[in-house]
């Protein structure tokens, strides 16, 4: 087995190699003065299990063109088996055709892949469960549920209630609750025009500690919404658990002046330091990510990580 990173996600990579006891391949990864991306493999990879752990940030198409790129030279160094392990997937947004004469880009991304040789991938919390269904080679679909629960358990809350943040996230909602044994609500929203506004929320919140629980904090404008209309609603305190910590534009100003005790995210995605402050929680998905690689290594079934 080998393992290589891409450079968006170097610390995400070493952190997999150390739960698994073994070195991070070897690769050079750089730019020409043309700005083309170039990769030389620095170690024999010929009939090897190779994973390429390569995340979406920005910048988002360099950071996909070089996990097309490493693909490319892994299979052409005679790679067995390429499988990409991508916490945060590319373009997921754009998982239909919502709109007249638009592309479906998280299509796009699939087929790219499987045409630069990825034999499997790996993923983590799609916006969209279709997305599965994009990919013509085996695709396993992992989630951080367990990862939240394990914190929230530990920090002890009473009367804890899960809240999705809009209807589209109901599911998602649903299954966390029903695996803290927690009851959950949701909060309704309406389009006015071209703005989304949070109206009420569906279910008891009154007294509880909420959790507002989905896949990703972008911009955060709607999550502190949200919030806002909690408090309103009685509830005692709000956290907001997102696996994809995105927080773009004033997410981080944003978020810190709203009315939510504590963001709780992963590392699926690179949080820098200027991104920030002393209510953010970032929690390690390493551990999931590197069993779900020993897992398919070793031709062992990946189910039990959702328990």
């Amino acid at each position: 087995m080998k393992i290589f990173g891409g450079r968006a996600t170097g610390e995400l990579t070493a952190a997999i190699c150390r739960q698994l006891g073994v070195e991070p391949g070897t690769a050079d990864i750089s730019k020409f003065g043309n700005d083309n991306t170039f990769v030389q493999i620095k170690e024999n990879v010929r009939e090897k299990d190779v994973f390429i752990v390569q995340t979406s940030c920005p910048p988002v198409d360099e950071a996909f063109m070089e996990l097309l790129i490493l693909a490319d030279a892994l299979k052409r160094a005679s790679a067995r088996r390429l499988t990409a392990v991508l916490p945060y997937y590319p373009y997921v947004r754009s998982d239909k055709k919502d709109q007249p004469r638009v592309p479906i880009t998280a299509r796009l991304v699939a087929d790219l892949m499987v045409t630069a040789g990825v034999d499997r991938a790996v993923t983590i919390d799609l916006t969209a469960d279709q997305v599965q269904g994009f990919f013509s080679v085996p695709l396993d679909h992992l989630t951080a549920q367990p990862v939240f629960a394990r914190y929230l358990e530990g920090k002890g809350l009473d009367d804890m209630v899960i809240v999705a943040p809009d209807p589209g996230a109901v599911k998602r909602a649903q299954r966390f609750a029903e695996r803290l044994g927690v009851p959950m609500a949701f909060i309704d929203k309406r389009r006015t025009g071209s703005k989304v506004r949070v109206t009420t929320v569906v279910g008891d919140v009154r007294e509880r500690q909420a959790v507002l629980f989905d896949d990703e904090v972008d911009s955060g404008g709607s999550a502190c919404e949200a919030a806002e209309l909690l408090r309103d609603k009685g509830a005692k305190t709000v956290y907001l658990a997102c696996t994809h910590g995105v927080l773009s534009g004033e997410a981080q100003r944003r978020l810190a002046a709203s009315a939510i005790r504590e963001v709780i995210v992963t590392d699926s995605v690179p949080v820098p330091a200027e991104k920030r402050w002393d209510r953010l929680v970032v929690l390690s998905i390493a551990p999931l990510l590197a069993e779900a690689v020993r897992r398919i290594h070793t031709g062992e079934s990946i189910s039990v990580l959702f328990e």
